[in-house]
């Protein structure tokens, strides 16, 4: 793996891979890049959202084991390699008042706990590139605030010497990004391009009901050609994705010809951002040796970052 710069992408539950950035990493594998999916749970708390398969008796029996087997069919369909940060799901809470989260779960770990697993799979894979989410969580999921949270956290340690020394030599990532390809631009583009074509179009209801802040993009990773085997990858989580489903209802045509990209906000990088990017690996230097030692120098002064207080 030394002899390849790598990308680390950073995920609350099987499935979100697939789902957030999967097309911008199987571009990168494709193109000789190390990419490893961290996933933080199991997902053992899920719904099974495909309508056909929620009477089926073997996942109602064993739905963390099906989810593992789902989750190493997608790792083989996008080419990636993957590891499980070994916590577990907390579920998604409803009522009102919402219940309290279950004991043990992901986001009632201390995050010292969760800090250091993944600070130990950083200086492990020596990632160039991290990918996660923003503080939101991408939505209000408790795990995927949580993984926002660990991800900034254990970005920030892994490059400190003194943290967390037991967990191996330190390593500072130069790029960490949040995912943003579910933005309210990129719908309405959808939305538009259905009621162009005459067909009807699903996201009408949601665009009226939007109320996610608009967050700004730095950088664009062109990956249409890559868009079916990203779908292919998140079929694969059969639990979690009707094949029939508002996913799918644009043709990957259509998303190659109206938004041919997956975007992603700068959050904390060690080399500047430049305007109009559309590599996450802009500005790192492209001979691997030169980046390692980018990596482990010990005086890398911040070029950009977008973190709010809450991750300071």
């Amino acid at each position: 793996m030394s002899d390849r710069l790598r990308l680390m992408c950073v995920h609350a539950h099987p499935d979100d891979e697939s789902s957030k950035g999967a097309a911008t990493m199987a571009r990168y594998v494709h193109e000789g890049y190390g990419v490893l999916v961290v996933s933080c749970t199991g997902g053992e708390r899920g719904d099974v959202l495909n309508p056909r398969l929620k009477e089926d008796a073997h996942i109602l029996r064993d739905l963390a084991q099906v989810r593992r087997d789902e989750m190493a069919a997608a790792q083989a369909i996008l080419g990636v390699q993957h590891t499980w940060l070994g916590f577990v799901d907390s579920g998604l809470p409803e009522g009102d008042p919402l219940p309290p989260l279950p004991q043990g779960c992901f986001a009632l770990e201390p995050l010292a706990v969760t800090t250091e697993a993944l600070v130990h799979e950083i200086r492990r894979f020596r990632p160039h590139v991290v990918t996660t989410y923003d503080e939101n969580g991408g939505y209000p999921h408790p795990d995927h605030v949580m993984c926002h949270d660990v991800s900034m956290a254990a970005v920030v340690a892994a490059g400190d010497p003194d943290a967390f020394p037991q967990a191996g030599p330190a390593w500072q990532p130069l790029k960490t990004y949040y995912t943003q390809t579910f933005s309210r631009a990129r719908i309405e583009a959808f939305h538009q391009a259905l009621t162009s074509l005459g067909e009807e179009s699903p996201y009408a209801e949601w665009l009226e009901s939007w109320s996610r802040p608009d967050r700004a993009v730095t950088t664009r990773v062109e990956c249409a050609a890559w868009f079916e085997q990203r779908d292919a990858a998140l079929l694969a989580h059969a639990t979690q994705v009707d094949p029939e489903g508002t996913w799918f209802r644009v043709s990957r045509e259509v998303q190659a010809r109206v938004w041919p990209t997956e975007d992603f906000e700068a959050a904390l990088c060690f080399v500047p951002i430049l305007e109009g990017e559309d590599d996450l690996f802009a500005g790192i230097p492209p001979d691997v040796a030169a980046a390692d030692a980018l990596a482990t120098s010990g005086d890398l002064r911040v070029a950009h970052d977008t973190r709010t207080e809450r991750d300071a």
